[in-house]
């Protein structure tokens, strides 16, 4: 994919950040304190992102009930005030997303023991950093709607560095969290390709939008801001398995892309 020097910029800016996320994943996989309740945990927690989306939804419906309920307005105006394409898109998207939450809920409940209660989405919790990134990603929207809007394109899923990251799971083999690894592993590779294209429709397009050289300071601001702010939401999901030197490191940007 050709880039203008802009693009390129803000990529290469974000790229040691996409690398702290995903350092967190490769601390967690093998950290000695990681159980079948943490993996537990933060599939849970991750469901919670596909219902709700941590800022990424317009409305504070998230990104099921907030579709759900365009779509039932969008209905008497399809082919009249809406184009009918644009309206298969967001049941697409709809679809799409509700799919990802059933996988990472499959795995949830997978790895439940008798009498423990099945993941519903009623029942699922938020965290305190996941609602610090979802107020970041607002209020870059407040300031800049365009530009905030698209700076939460750009970071939605990291990278797919969680979905990258689990996908190779299912190479690690034998060990005591081998049954977890091969649901994670399915899971994640069936989520991935559609987090791809959200990562590549948020690159796409950028240099036809025409933006000025301070737009694009303002943009490459937001987007390594909410980045960053990714990397502490991925630590506090994860159960903290990264800290000290490492943890800095990551936050700084300062890890290897």
């Amino acid at each position: 994919m050709q880039v203008s020097e802009n693009a390129r910029r803000l990529i290469d800016g974000l790229a040691p950040y996409w690398a702290g996320e995903a350092e967190v994943f490769r601390h967690y996989w093998n950290w000695s304190k990681r159980t079948r309740e943490t993996d537990r945990r933060w599939l849970a927690q991750q469901c919670w992102k596909e219902i709700w989306g941590s800022g990424l939804a317009a409305t504070s419906d998230g990104l099921f009930l907030g579709v759900a309920r365009e779509l039932v307005a969008a209905f008497p105006r399809i082919d009249v005030e809406l184009d009918r394409r644009a309206v298969l898109a967001r049941v697409d998207s709809l679809r799409e997303e509700f799919a990802h939450y059933c996988a990472f809920a499959d795995v949830h409940d997978a790895l439940s023991l008798e009498g423990e209660v099945r993941l519903s989405p009623r029942d699922l919790v938020g965290w305190e950093e996941d609602r610090q990134l979802a107020e970041l990603r607002l209020a870059h929207k407040r300031e800049n709607p365009a530009l905030g809007a698209r700076a939460s394109r750009l970071t939605e899923g990291g990278f797919c560095t969680l979905f990258s990251s689990g996908m190779g799971l299912a190479a690690q083999g034998a060990g005591p969290n081998a049954r977890a690894n091969a649901l994670i592993a399915e899971a994640c590779r069936s989520v991935y390709l559609d987090e791809f294209e959200h990562m590549r429709a948020g690159l796409l397009g950028l240099d036809a939008e025409g933006l000025g050289e301070m737009e694009w300071r303002t943009l490459e601001g937001m987007a390594v801001a909410q980045a960053r702010a990714r990397i502490s939401m991925r630590n506090a999901q994860f159960g903290y398995p990264l800290a000290g030197e490492v943890l800095a490191s990551a936050l700084a940007g300062r890890l290897a892309p």
